[in-house]
């Protein structure tokens, strides 16, 4: 996975270069601490994306990460615990540019 940097040039340069990522499937980082993985269809000049089949992925809950860890300890085990990101398929989405912290090509 490789981040997409910002690369400078004419807007020709800048079109073709965007053009090139259509139809890959982006890691999308926002503010919130979720992230979208999909394919991605479309932007505009706000830096809104547009994500095809798609999943969000966000941080487990105190709770979940409590539970967890009781489980783990009743379990005899020691050291740390391992609590995987909570994941459900959203579909098509628009990601608000303003949010965006990090994007990453898959592959």
């Amino acid at each position: 996975m490789s981040a997409i940097s910002n690369p400078t040039g004419t807007p020709a340069q800048a079109s073709a270069y965007l053009t090139s990522f259509l139809n890959n499937t982006l890691h999308i980082h926002i503010s919130d601490g979720r992230m979208f993985v999909g394919q991605l269809k479309c932007t505009d000049n706000e830096r809104n994306i547009i994500l095809a089949m798609t999943h969000e992925h966000r941080q487990p809950s105190q709770r979940d990460i409590r539970l967890a860890a009781e489980k783990h300890e009743q379990s005899g085990g020691s050291g740390n615990v391992k609590v995987d990101m909570k994941k459900r398929f959203v579909g098509l989405v628009v990601v608000p540019g303003k949010y965006i912290e990090k994007i990453e090509v898959e592959g």
